[in-house]
């Protein structure tokens, strides 16, 4: 399999739903930690910083297996790196779900972000080695909706899950899923060589290239600020929406439900909408956009459950859509006997910005006396700040293709 010779239109499908799969039970893995916060900060009498330095745990040390990857992840065949870090994920995902107390639960985020952070970015380096340019936004589009999968089906029955048995068992199923996903990677997957034939870069020689080039240094700017847009917020909306909103634990499903379902519904326009209208001008809208919603969901008073979910769906929606049309550009900023290294580092750069996003969301955060949340608004208006100089930084971007007739 090269990507000078395309899979069939069916093949390349089923590529993309396994891929999709697998990038499901990954999202998935990481975002029911968020939901789970106030069972984590009651059960194990953790305070809210604590509970962002247990997420900040996951990205950060995904951060740093993504620069030891970068040294070996384009002198392998694909196919088989991608089966290797699978099932060493699912192994950590069942080490999360055996967790007895704080300590073990830290040290198994840990474990299932050193593979995790490094199994998404080859995920990403899969789909733009076999599609091509001027496909690859539908095609990131197909991908990204496992985003919305793990919203809308992951995370409502993850807590259902939770509430029925206990927040062990969420982590078990997931570690099953992934068992089931890697038989079927096995099945489907092709060899993925194309970038050996041109030659295999020497892995500090390949690091010192990719770092050697200004172009480069802008995308993985970009890539952070995207994170940072996100991360100051995120991790805590379960938090205040039930302190400072009024939300109940059984409404917390509902809102993830709807917001899952209306973002699963918009991935597949949003990617259409980036092959027709370009990568970077629908970037630059979606992530002007999202800043709306951003603060809304930050400066929430006591509502209504119809306005929540308005404004919490809002949110998802255009937090999710710009990553489809903002992935497309990252993915072809690298040439392509580079992108494996490019993307490693890049998800190096990703979870480390998440990381001290949720580190920085949580040190600003406060509780007053009767346990509301304050200056959450603070972490909304970092993300607004980061996502206006991720379009600054967008537009400036040279991509590998884009002179082929296909609009950046």
């Amino acid at each position: 399999m090269t990507s000078s010779s395309p899979l069939s239109p069916s093949r390349e499908r089923w590529l993309l739903l396994t891929i999709a799969g697998i990038q499901f039970t990954h999202i998935l893995d990481f975002m029911i930690m968020m939901p789970l916060g106030p069972q984590f900060t009651r059960l194990f009498g953790i305070s809210d910083a604590q509970f962002g330095l247990l997420v900040s745990a996951y990205t950060l040390s995904a951060g740093v297996s993504g620069l030891f990857a970068a040294t070996y992840v384009d002198r392998f065949d694909r196919r088989s790196l991608l089966l290797w870090l699978y099932g060493l994920f699912a192994l950590a995902t069942l080490a999360c779900g055996l967790a007895p107390d704080y300590g073990f639960l830290m040290g198994a985020r840990v474990a299932a972000g050193v593979f995790g952070g490094v199994l998404s970015a080859l995920a990403q380096t899969i789909v733009a080695d076999v599609v091509p340019f001027e496909r690859r936004g539908r095609a990131m589009g197909i991908v990204m909706s496992a985003f919305s999968v793990a919203t809308v089906a992951g995370v409502p029955l993850g807590l259902w899950l939770a509430s029925w048995l206990d927040w062990h068992a969420t982590f078990i199923a997931i570690a099953l899923l992934c068992a089931l996903f890697c038989a079927g990677a096995w099945l489907t997957l092709p060899p993925l060589r194309a970038h050996l034939a041109a030659g295999q870069p020497v892995a500090w020689h390949a690091i010192g290239e990719v770092l050697g080039e200004r172009n480069h240094w802008r995308a993985f700017a970009m890539s952070a600020l995207m994170m940072f847009t996100g991360f100051t917020v995120i991790p805590f909306i379960t938090i205040y929406m039930q302190a400072n909103v009024g939300l109940t634990d059984e409404d917390i499903p509902l809102m993830y439900l709807v917001g899952g379902a209306f973002t699963l519904l918009s991935a597949r326009w949003f990617g259409r909408m980036t092959d027709r209208l370009g990568k970077v001008r629908t970037f630059s809208r979606l992530a002007a956009a999202v800043t709306v919603p951003l603060m809304l969901t930050t400066l929430a008073p006591p509502m209504a459950l119809p306005l929540v979910l308005l404004v919490s769906t809002s949110f998802f929606v255009l937090m999710s859509g710009r990553m489809i049309p903002g992935m497309a550009i990252l993915t072809s900023a690298a040439a392509p006997r580079l992108r494996g290294t490019f993307m490693v580092l890049n998800a190096s750069v990703q979870s480390a910005a998440m990381g001290l996003a949720s580190f920085l969301g949580g040190l600003i955060i406060a509780r007053d006396a009767a346990g509301r949340v304050e200056h959450y608004w603070v972490a909304g208006l970092i993300g607004v700040v980061a996502s206006f100089a991720s379009i600054a930084l967008a537009r400036r971007l040279a991509l590998h293709g884009a002179g082929q007739g296909t609009p950046g």
